[in-house]
């Protein structure tokens, strides 16, 4: 059975609570999320040209995860354009340049 899409106020994977931060990282944490988002990021691609520059994403999966996204009101389908990142999806995509940045910085240190 598929699992649903994580949504602020509902249990998630590795919390009860449904803080929203928590939803988000259950999200975001599921394979092909991020390249999805990452992918729209300069407009709007067909389903084909998403698949193909995601590499190697089957069919089945990528339509579960533009299903997800959908849901969380990331992106959203043009009925001739494909799919793109909504104002709240362009927004996280901003919002995790600081979180890359810091991750290199945390790299860094770990590996001396």
């Amino acid at each position: 059975m598929p699992r649903r899409t994580p949504r602020p106020g509902q249990p998630v994977r590795g919390s009860r609570s449904g803080r929203p931060v928590m939803a988000l990282i259950d999200l975001i944490g599921r394979r092909w999320v991020l390249r999805v988002i990452w992918e729209l990021r300069d407009g709007p691609l067909t389903f084909r040209a998403l698949q193909d520059a995601c590499g190697g994403l089957s069919p089945s999966v990528l339509n579960q995860r533009l299903g997800e996204l959908r849901d969380a009101g990331l992106i959203h389908a043009h009925s001739e354009q494909g799919y793109a990142l909504t104002g709240l999806g362009r927004e996280l995509l901003t919002q995790l340049v600081p979180l890359t940045v810091w991750a290199e910085k945390w790299a860094k240190a770990q590996l001396g």
